[in-house]
C-alpha cells in the first residue's frame, strides 16, 4: 500500500480514537449528569449528526473546489475549537451547541479523506477503503475501552483526552497531507480536461450513476438508523439491566478486535469476487438483523457480546463495500461529492436512529424497537438489489 494511504490510515485512526471516546457515552451523560429524558437526549444526538450531515456535503463539495488537504485541516480546525470549549464548559446547554459544533467539523472531514484514498490509489480498488475501515474500527476498539475507566474518574477528563487526539491529529494532517495535495490537484486537472472532451455522453452516464448512488445511499441510511441504537439506547438499556458501563464499553472493543482479526482475512476474498459486491450487502444487512433478533433474548452481558459479535460479521460485509461503490459510481471530477453524499447518508442514520430509537422506548419499549429495527432491516434489502439497476 503506499505511503500516502498509510498517511491517511493512521490519520484516520488517531480521528476515530477521539471521537469515539465521547460517542459512547453521550447518552449516558446527557441522561445521567444532565438530568434529560431518552427523548431529548436523542433530539440532541440528532441535531450533532444534521450538522454532521451539513458538514459531509460541504466537505465533499470543498473537495472538489480547493482540494483535501485545505478541506480537511478546516474540518480538523472547527472540530478543534468545539472540543476545547466543551472540555471547559461541558453543562447544559453549553453541550449541546459544543456537540453540534463538533458534528460540522468532523463531517467535514470525513468525504474528504475517503475521496483522497479512492483518487490517490485507483488501481487498489476496494483495499484502500477495507484498510480505512480497519483503523476506523480500531479506534472504535481503543476509544471506548479508555471511556469507561476515564470516566470512572472524571467525564471532564473524556474531553480533554477526545482534545488531546485532535490535536495529534491536526499535526499528522499539517505536516502529512500537504504533499498529497500537489498529486490530487494535477489528477483532478486532468480528469476535468477529459469531461469537456466527452460532455454529452458523461451527462447521461452522470445521471444514471448518481441514482444508483442514491439509491445504495440509502442502504447506508437504513443500516445506519439501526445500528446507531448501540450507541444510544441500548447503552441506557443494559444499565437497566444491570450491565456496568466497563461492560458496555469492552463490547466495543470486541467490536474492534474482531474487525481487525477478521476484515484483513475476509479483504482478499472480497477483492477476487468484487463483481458481486451486491450478494455481499444483502448477506451483510441480514446478518446485521439477525444480531437484533439475539437482543430480544437478552438479558446478560454474555448474550449481548454474542449479539455485537454477530453485527461485526453484518458490518464488515456492509460498511466498507458502501464507500467503494461510491468511488467506482463518481465520475470523474466529482468524487468529493459522491463520497460527501454517501457520508451524509450514514450521518442522516445517525440523525435519526437515536432520536427514533429514544421516542419507541419512552414510548414503548426496547422489545418493540428491536423488531421494528428487523423490519428496517428487511426494508434495506430491496435497495441493495435494486441499486444498479439505473446503470443498465
Amino acid at each position: 500500500m503506499p505511503k500516502s494511504i498509510w498517511l491517511l490510515v493512521i490519520g484516520m485512526l488517531v480521528n476515530n480514537i477521539g471521537s469515539s471516546l465521547i460517542w459512547p457515552i453521550n447518552t449516558i451523560y446527557m441522561h445521567d449528569h444532565l438530568g434529560q429524558s431518552l427523548t431529548v437526549a436523542g433530539l440532541i444526538l440528532l441535531i450533532n449528526s444534521g450538522a454532521g450531515v451539513l458538514g459531509s456535503l460541504i466537505g465533499g463539495y470543498l473537495f472538489d473546489r480547493i482540494g483535501g488537504y485545505k478541506s480537511i485541516m478546516l474540518g480538523i480546525g472547527i472540530t478543534t475549537l468545539a472540543l476545547t470549549g466543551l472540555t471547559f464548559w461541558h453543562g447544559w446547554p453549553h453541550y449541546v451547541i459544543f456537540l453540534t459544533i463538533m458534528g460540522f467539523g468532523s463531517g467535514i472531514v470525513f468525504p474528504s479523506m475517503f475521496a483522497m484514498v479512492g483518487m490517490l490509489w485507483p488501481e487498489g480498488g476496494r483495499r484502500g477503503f477495507n484498510t480505512m475501515y480497519i483503523a476506523q474500527n480500531v479506534g472504535v476498539a481503543i476509544g471506548p475501552a479508555l471511556a469507561g475507566p476515564i470516566a470512572q474518574f472524571s467525564f471532564t477528563y473524556i474531553f480533554m483526552s477526545n482534545l488531546a487526539m485532535y490535536i495529534i491529529f491536526f499535526m499528522i494532517a499539517f505536516f502529512g497531507y500537504r504533499n498529497l495535495e500537489t498529486h490530487t490537484l494535477s489528477r483532478k486537472k486532468e480528469e476535468r480536461e477529459d469531461l469537456v472532451k466527452d460532455n454529452e455522453n458523461g451527462k447521461r452516464k452522470d445521471k444514471a450513476t448518481f441514482y444508483s448512488l442514491l439509491i445504495v445511499s440509502s442502504v447506508f441510511l437504513l443500516a445506519t438508523i439501526a445500528y446507531s441504537q448501540w450507541a444510544s439506547t441500548m447503552s441506557t438499556h443494559m444499565q437497566g439491566l444491570g450491565i456496568s458501563l466497563q461492560e458496555y464499553g469492552l463490547l466495543w472493543t470486541i467490536n474492534g478486535l474482531i474487525i481487525i482479526t477478521i476484515q484483513p482475512l475476509v479483504s482478499p476474498i472480497l477483492n477476487r469476487y468484487e463483481h458481486k459486491i451486491k450478494k455481499q450487502l444483502v448477506i451483510g444487512v441480514i446478518i446485521m438483523m439477525l444480531s437484533f433478533v439475539v437482543i430480544q433474548f437478552a438479558e446478560s452481558f454474555t448474550i449481548f457480546a454474542v449479539a455485537m459479535v454477530i453485527i461485526t460479521l453484518g458490518e464488515i460485509l456492509v460498511w466498507p463495500a458502501i464507500p467503494a461503490i461510491a468511488s467506482r459510481l463518481s465520475p470523474k471530477g466529482l468524487e468529493g461529492m459522491y463520497q460527501g453524499i454517501v457520508t451524509s447518508a450514514g450521518s442522516i442514520g445517525r440523525m435519526i436512529g437515536p432520536f427514533f430509537g429514544g421516542i419507541m422506548v419512552d414510548q414503548f419499549n426496547m422489545e418493540i424497537l428491536v423488531w421494528v429495527l428487523c423490519l428496517i432491516f428487511i426494508i434495506a434489502i430491496i435497495p441493495c438489489l435494486l441499486y444498479d439497476r439505473p446503470l443498465k
